[in-house]
């Protein structure tokens, strides 16, 4: 993850509403995190870059492939899964085996950056996909809700790359920027995000500061 921050993982549990000390209600979404375990770090000297791996909740040695199951054993760690590696400035701070501070991560009121997998909507047409406008529903009409002309003709006889067309939607990774933490729980390892964030319910997130500069 691009950044320059240490980041958790979780997982979305859904929406539901609190109450600020106005009154007002405040649409929140609900995530759990994970155990974020440090499973490996990565220094300049020594892979070119630094980084910190962090494993994101514990799993079932079945689930594992042999490597990464041996991988834990040799550590003496827990079996974790999925695996991300977050950029920082500094690893030195950081050991395999350490369980990353919630609380000292995440506060009340910070900015943050979460990503996750948007939700798959299928194959869709460009008035779903893109907007576009459809034509005329009438009787008389040859096109209703096709996507039209896509170029011209012997000139430049190709289809020019780009071009909004029927395809696949959604799940992809989508990033939403400069969301709003409003309440830290680091006994229960609950977080509540104002505004809604990728995914559907149970889908992986990964949350860091945010690392944007403008508003």
């Amino acid at each position: 993850m691009a950044g320059q921050t240490i980041g958790l993982m979780g997982r979305k549990v859904g929406m539901t509403q609190v109450f600020d000390d106005k009154g007002l209600s405040v649409p929140v979404t609900v995530v759990k995190l994970g155990a974020n375990v440090v499973t490996a770090t990565r220094t300049k000297e020594k892979n070119g870059y630094t980084a910190v791996q962090v494993g994101g909740f514990e799993t079932h040695e079945n689930r594992l492939n042999k490597p990464a199951a041996g991988a834990f054993k040799k550590n003496n760690l827990p079996f974790l899964k999925p695996l991300k590696e977050f950029r920082v400035s500094d690893a030195a701070g950081y050991n395999v085996g350490d369980k990353l501070p919630v609380a000292d991560i995440l506060k009340e009121g910070m900015k943050i950056d979460v990503r996750g997998t948007s939700i798959g909507k299928g194959f869709q047409g460009t008035i779903k996909k893109f907007n576009h406008g459809r034509g005329p529903m009438s009787h008389g009409s040859k096109f209703h809700r096709s996507m039209g002309s896509i170029g011209a003709g012997t000139t430049p006889g190709r289809v020019f790359r780009g071009l909004s067309m029927p395809g696949q939607m959604g799940n992809i990774t989508v990033t939403v920027r400069k969301l709003t933490v409003v309440k830290v729980d680091a006994d229960k390892s609950i977080l509540l995000v104002k505004g809604a964030v990728p995914g559907a319910e149970g889908g992986l997130l990964e949350i860091t500061a945010s690392q944007t500069k403008w508003n």
